[in-house]
């Protein structure tokens, strides 16, 4: 080994020792996961509260790129139970290695990977702050930074090359464990640089996107909750449309605690109350995805991500005159969404 080898030895050994706690930190984020899934509690039971499937589904409404791929999943429920499986068994898996420092630059890609994935899907969630948006981005940094610096000199993969093992280090193994780079200082500068120009563009990018937090006007889109109407039609006597919340806070739902129907002159025709909401026919309501609208305790409660048609059957007389209608959503908080309503020739 020549002394210029040498000295890039010390330097990755080096790099290693001072990227340990970014690799144990972020190595437990993305482990944790795994442990509260499947140890803790099991979070992957379909139809039951916490189903991790649900919250893969609050993702869809404003997901970057990715939002044909959630959309597949989460019509297509025993895919998705699948996919959430291996989702979590592969972030047990990198986090653990990750922290133990085994084929850490393999891991690295891993949490990369994954961190990209979150940066995408759930980026835009957050409702005191930029929460998944600071979880996605610093783990796509953490991934490239530790597969730069390799897992150094407390890891596992420095004993399993170590002298005692007299296992030889390939090329490539290189490339997917730790220690020193088979390329030159100047180009592992130009990769370094690159990276972290291409990171940062990706920073400023996404935080836009998702916040406009680069040049305002600031917005967060969970805090307050969004419902979109859709094909709202009458047809003898039959009240249908479409409801997609596509905003608001993920940890609960909208609770819409009145359906009014309105003529021209802005009379009331129809009107649903909460409590009237609440013993909502669930044969009446065609769900979509896997967040499901239901009749809650008070009202029927809307899911972030969710997507129904709703039925109100015998809604108003069927010899209602065809007119101008409009439908009026209300939830608990004061919020209203309006659409206009087809009328259907008998």
């Amino acid at each position: 080994m020549t002394q210029q080898q040498e000295e890039q030895w010390k330097a990755y050994t080096l790099a290693g020792i001072f990227t340990l706690s970014l690799r144990l930190i972020v190595g437990w984020t993305y482990f944790s996961a795994f442990w509260r899934r499947l140890v803790l509690e099991n979070k992957l039971i379909p139809d039951t509260a916490g189903y991790i499937g649900e919250k893969f589904n609050h993702f869809l409404p404003n997901s970057l790129g990715i939002k044909p791929i959630i959309e597949y999943l989460v019509t297509h429920p025993e895919l998705l139970w699948w996919a959430m499986v291996v989702f979590t068994l592969i972030e047990g898996i990198v986090g653990l290695l990750y922290m133990l420092g085994f084929f850490t630059r393999l891991m690295s890609i891993g949490v990369f990977g994954l961190a990209f994935g979150i940066l995408l899907g759930s980026g835009w969630l957050g409702t005191t702050c930029l929460d998944e948006w600071q979880i996605g981005i610093l783990g796509v940094a953490a991934g490239f930074t530790i597969f730069l610096s390799g897992g150094g000199r407390f890891s596992l993969d420095r004993l399993l090359f170590s002298k005692a093992t007299s296992r030889p280090r390939t090329r490539w193994m290189t490339w997917i464990t730790s220690g020193r780079l088979p390329v030159s200082i100047k180009n592992i500068t130009r990769v370094s640089v690159i990276g972290a120009v291409t990171l940062s563009a990706l920073t400023l990018f996404t935080n836009q996107s998702f916040h406009n937090g680069v040049w305002g006007p600031l917005h967060n889109k969970s805090v307050k909750p969004i419902v979109e109407i859709t094909d709202a039609q009458l047809n003898n006597g039959t009240l249908s449309f479409e409801i997609y919340r596509v905003e608001g806070v993920d940890v609960y739902g909208s609770f819409l605690i009145g359906i009014t129907l309105k003529d021209k002159d802005g009379q009331t025709v129809y009107h649903k109350d909460g409590e009237e909401l609440a013993q909502f026919p669930v044969n009446d309501i065609r769900n979509e995805y896997v967040a499901k609208v239901a009749p809650g305790k008070h009202s029927l409660v809307i899911p972030l991500g969710a997507k129904a048609v709703l039925t109100c059957k015998n809604a108003v007389p069927k010899e209602l005159p065809a007119s101008n209608y409009e439908l009026v959503l209300t939830d608990i908080s004061g919020a209203t969404w309006t659409s206009n309503v087809q009328v259907t020739p008998k």
